[in-house]
């Protein structure tokens, strides 16, 4: 059976940017056998902490999407991190919203093989995990990267956002 064309866009970006896992080795798109559509359930799924998460959360930033890769044990301080970046409005994106920009559904949306590159904020707190683990374009792929890796495949901006 073929990977959804979502998972097959994600892998192949990785691929093309030679990104890398905690260990040094090719980061690949796993499949699980059931869909994680929060941090705590993919933390679950893995046997990892909830903060070696890496949330990808779409946001309307006046009226633009902004990827914020954040830690699964933080929530993101809207008001802070628009002040940071200069935004004048930062809200959760609508599901129709996340779905123009990246391609994915919400509990799915990877940081990457989205059909154009999106500004990128990246979690600092990620930084205190040797390996971090993101979603694989849908609810229930994820692949295994590093806080590092992460702001190079993405072209990120390193942020506090809780």
């Amino acid at each position: 059976m073929q990977p959804h064309p979502n998972v097959q866009a994600v892998q192949r970006a990785l691929d093309e940017a030679g990104a890398r896992d905690g260990s040094g080795g090719a980061s690949l798109v796993r499949l699980l056998p059931d869909a994680v559509h929060t941090a705590a359930a993919a933390a679950e799924a893995l046997g990892v902490t909830v903060g070696a998460i890496a949330n990808s959360l779409i946001f309307d930033a006046d009226g633009a999407p902004l990827l914020v890769l954040t830690s699964g044990a933080h929530r993101v301080d809207t008001a802070g991190l628009a002040a940071t970046l200069g935004v004048t409005r930062l809200r959760r994106a609508t599901p129709e919203f996340v779905k123009q920009h990246t391609g994915q559904v919400i509990g799915g949306v990877a940081p990457v093989g989205h059909p154009a590159p999106l500004r990128t904020v990246v979690d600092t707190a990620l930084t205190g995990y040797d390996e971090v683990w993101a979603a694989g374009g849908v609810p229930r792929a994820v692949f295994p990267t590093t806080y590092a890796e992460l702001l190079r495949i993405t072209a990120g901006a390193p942020a506090e956002v809780a």
